[in-house]
């Protein structure tokens, strides 16, 4: 490990303390100017590290920025993570990354996307700096009809992430949009890599972009707004990475009722979008399987899946 990493590590495990230079290059077994060159390579990294005579240095309170350093520091999950500062897609790069040879669990973060993809071919804005945009691959080799429900997991991982670290209680508009107040925050898109012979799934590739401080939203994003909270980026990505990885090797048992219960829809009246026809129906329930049980104007009750419809409250 360099001992610039060394250096942040050690910031990071004494983040509430100063610790003096001198303290560092003992712990460290490197010289004092060793020490002073790391701290200077952070700050132009974008680290505030602020520095007392006397006393020391520690990480300033209004570090907000993203690399893998900071974010395997909070995860608790073994993951390799990779930070990108632009990218054209998190969701695009796992795959090129899987087309390499990757088979380990592994992390991609951007501050920002130049093509950011949500669901049914749509785009995610995803400006930089003030977002959280993630892609976590998993690797479940289980059978095609048991990773349907991973859409419906991933709401759940980052709603609970959520209100893990703020005092927000997000809702889940179903399969998998998250919202609070009435608007979007968060998109989820999932994607399967599969082995068609032997009928499994070899890697889940989960996207999930969050607006955390975003305040101007082009023309052609409806209903959007912010966490607008105060939350340290590189701990809400750690704190979704685990939880994703949590839900993926649980039971639907284990977290439906938490679904439902963060469900925006039920009860109300909706249009679902279906093959190009708008169908007027009322959202009853949602099944053990995460489909969503509508009842018709005719009184029929019928259950929509995952990745067939869109949604929309009347």
């Amino acid at each position: 490990m360099s001992t610039k990493k060394e250096v942040l590590n050690l910031l990071i495990a004494k983040s509430n303390e100063y610790i003096s230079g001198e303290a560092i290059a003992d712990k460290l077994g490197v010289s004092r100017a060793a020490v002073w060159k790391a701290i200077k390579a952070l700050r132009s990294d974008g680290y505030v590290i602020d520095a007392v005579t006397n006393r020391g240095y520690i990480l300033g309170s209004d570090n907000d920025i993203i690399t893998s350093d900071l974010i395997t520091s909070h995860l608790k999950n073994d993951i390799e993570v990779l930070c990108y500062p632009t990218i054209d897609s998190t969701n695009n790069e796992a795959k090129r990354l899987l087309g390499s040879g990757k088979t380990n669990i592994f992390l991609v973060t951007a501050d920002e996307q130049t093509s950011g993809r949500g669901r049914q071919g749509k785009s995610f804005y995803s400006p930089a700096l003030t977002g959280v945009y993630l892609t976590l691959v998993l690797h479940p080799m289980r059978s095609l009809g048991s990773t349907v429900g991973i859409t419906t997991a991933a709401a759940v991982a980052v709603c609970r992430a959520v209100e893990k670290l703020t005092d927000k209680t997000p809702q889940i508009k179903w399969v998998n949009d998250v919202y609070l107040g009435g608007k979007k925050i968060c998109g989820i898109l999932t994607e399967a890599v599969t082995d068609f012979e032997t009928q499994t799934v070899t890697s889940v590739i989960i996207g999930v972009g969050m607006n955390i401080k975003t305040v101007n939203f082009p023309d052609d994003v409806e209903n959007a707004a912010s966490l607008d909270c105060d939350i340290k980026r590189a701990e809400l990505i750690a704190a979704i990475a685990d939880e994703l990885c949590k839900v993926s090797e649980s039971p639907a048992s284990d977290y439906m009722d938490y679904y439902r219960t963060h469900s925006m829809i039920i009860g109300e009246r909706i249009n679902f979008i279906q093959n190009g026809v708008v169908t007027p129906a009322t959202a009853e329930y949602i099944d053990k399987n995460g489909g969503l049980a509508v009842r018709l104007e005719n009184g029929e009750l019928t259950t929509l899946k995952s990745g067939e419809i869109s949604i929309r409250r009347i």
